[in-house]
């Protein structure tokens, strides 16, 4: 027996989910289910921003919006004029759920649980009456007559429109590829730096402004700055993780073994610092370096590069060479670290790499190659550095495909 829909939405999580809540909405007659492979939904939803959900950004200027995307960028500034954060904020608000903004503009549900987004679209299916159902790895999709038909482990289903919003998963890729699709091959993206290095071993914990360079063997730079955490394992916080994002595609072929450049005073030159040292040295000649944290610098970190520049705990700055104040001038400034491998950051694992994006209308994010075949969220070529951006590409991609098929219908 075939189920038979008038949309079918192949994947579980964020997109899907909008995208059918969005669809009942706009046209109540319209019969939807959602096909999850997994036993539960909304499995990513649940874990990200540490259970607490990292809904959206609190930013509010489409272009601006757009530099956040590492791939999509260009593709993603139309969409944002149609449905971006103030959108979002005023979709949940409209379902009795209220966001938050934190001090870095990420927004979570006051509640500071990613409960209350489930429970919001759990209810919301359910007030649509709209199918989820679990346990429905797909096996074929093809299209005939007007009709997409869905071949799954249990069940066949069919409807006169199909949207996939699988996330990075490669056995969806590749029944896609035999639809005529291209598929971008996926890297990791958004993941922390594994540095073994006696400067910051015994450092965990410490956070600070820094300004980070990926310097490649082909001579590529790449460059980023922000918060900086020190952990057991290396370094994370989102000066690494923009790095680990925009440098995807860069970093895979190394294997994760390169060399990074700290300036751990920002935009501070070599030379600035120099400078400033030689005028510590006058002013406090009689101060012990190591007792007196200089730059503003968490203390432990700064005790940490004296000593690496072979100063003794008991030096006083009038006693210090000309020799160790380069040596202190150059770890402050060009601290070189050696990644030895990645982390995924916390559970949220991010890949670079889907459908090619020239393939997508993203007035209505309908494939170019097949009539009546949409995409929503990750299954596309799009990521975004950490920070609920991400989530918007769900939420405008999922609202978008929702308002182009109901049109259709």
């Amino acid at each position: 027996m075939i189920n038979t829909y008038d949309i079918i939405i192949v994947g579980g999580g964020a997109a899907g989910f909008f995208t059918a809540i969005n669809a009942a909405t706009l046209d109540s007659t319209l019969k939807i289910a959602i096909l999850e492979r997994g036993k539960e939904v909304l499995t990513k939803v649940r874990i990200s921003g540490g259970g607490r959900c990292n809904v959206t950004h609190a930013e509010f200027i489409p272009k601006e919006l757009t530099q956040n995307y590492p791939r999509g960028k260009k593709e993603l500034l139309g969409p944002f004029h149609s449905f971006m954060t103030g959108d979002t904020i005023a979709w949940f608000e409209e379902r009795g759920v209220i966001l938050k903004i934190e001090e870095d503009g990420r927004m979570f549900p006051v509640s500071d649980s990613s409960k209350t987004i489930i429970d919001c679209f759990i209810s919301e299916t359910k007030r649509l009456n709209i199918d989820v159902l679990t346990g429905q790895s797909v096996k074929s999709i093809s299209f005939k007559n007007d009709t997409w038909n869905v071949i799954t482990s249990t069940e066949e289903f069919s409807a006169t429109k199909i949207v996939m919003a699988t996330g990075s998963n490669p056995k969806v890729w590749k029944l896609l590829q035999t639809l005529g699709h291209s598929v971008i091959p996926p890297v990791p993206s958004l993941f922390t730096f594994n540095i073994q290095d006696e400067r910051i071993s015994n450092l965990p914990g410490i956070a600070t402004e820094a300004a980070v360079k990926v310097l490649l063997e082909n001579g590529k730079v790449l460059e980023s700055e922000g918060p900086l955490l020190i952990t057991h394992w290396g370094m994370s916080g989102p000066a690494i993780l923009k790095l680990s994002a925009w440098g995807a595609r860069d970093l895979e072929p190394t294997h994760y073994h390169f060399t990074i450049e700290v300036n751990w005073l920002l935009d501070q030159s070599y030379e600035d610092i120099l400078k400033a040292l030689s005028d510590l040295k006058m002013k406090h000649a009689k101060q012990t370096l190591q007792k007196y944290t200089q730059f503003e610098l968490p203390k432990r970190l700064w005790q940490s590069l004296v000593t690496t520049s072979g100063i003794s705990s008991t030096q006083i700055w009038a006693n210090l060479s000309k020799e160790s104040l380069q040596l202190l001038a150059n770890q402050l400034t060009q601290s070189k670290f050696e990644v030895t491998g990645k982390s995924t950051f916390k559970e949220e694992f991010v890949t670079a790499g889907g459908i090619k994006l020239k393939e997508v209308n993203f007035k209505t994010f309908e494939s170019k190659i097949c009539q009546d075949l949409y995409f929503a969220g990750e299954i596309l070529n799009i990521d975004a550095i950490t920070g609920g951006f991400n989530f918007q590409n769900a939420w405008t991609g999922g609202y978008l495909v929702a308002q182009a098929i109901t049109k259709k219908s």
